[in-house]
């Protein structure tokens, strides 16, 4: 981790910032920052925020952006705000308004690291299993 920014209670569901997270991650920062600029989305403001603050801080420390990426970006739920709603027959819905803490962590890039050898990381391959469906017993006698 070479530079880091986080801020609390976002007042956007986490479900739909992790959407904007997952087309960030791994990325370096101009194409980061690209995606985020043309996206029509709230949390890509927010994110974009949040991005800039952690580039701030990598810049402070003496860092060139060309060798950065984004290395982690997690998005917690935070407190629930709770409201109520009307409902048919005088009755009152229950309402969460869910808030998001947000954190952005970023690294050097892998080429960079250890006199530019490359290091890569392999993904696991995932095996699908493909079960026959079997007929009841009971039913076939």
């Amino acid at each position: 981790m070479i530079a880091k920014a986080k801020t609390k209670y976002l007042r956007i569901s986490p479900k739909k910032m992790k959407q904007i997270l997952d087309l960030i991650k791994g990325k370096n920062t101009y194409a980061a920052i690209s995606v985020l600029n043309n996206l029509n989305k709230k949390a890509s403001f927010l994110v974009k925020k949040v991005l800039n603050s952690a580039i701030n801080n990598a810049k402070t420390k003496g860092f060139d952006l060309k060798q950065l990426y984004v290395s982690k970006c997690i998005a917690n739920s935070g407190p629930s705000w709770k409201r109520f709603r009307a409902a048919s027959f005088g009755r009152a819905v229950p309402v969460l308004k869910r808030t998001t803490h947000l954190e952005i962590e970023l690294d050097l890039l892998p080429e960079t690291l250890a006199n530019n050898t490359i290091v890569k990381e392999e993904k696991s391959k995932k095996k699908t299993v493909v079960r026959k469906k079997v007929k009841n017993k009971k039913a076939a006698k």
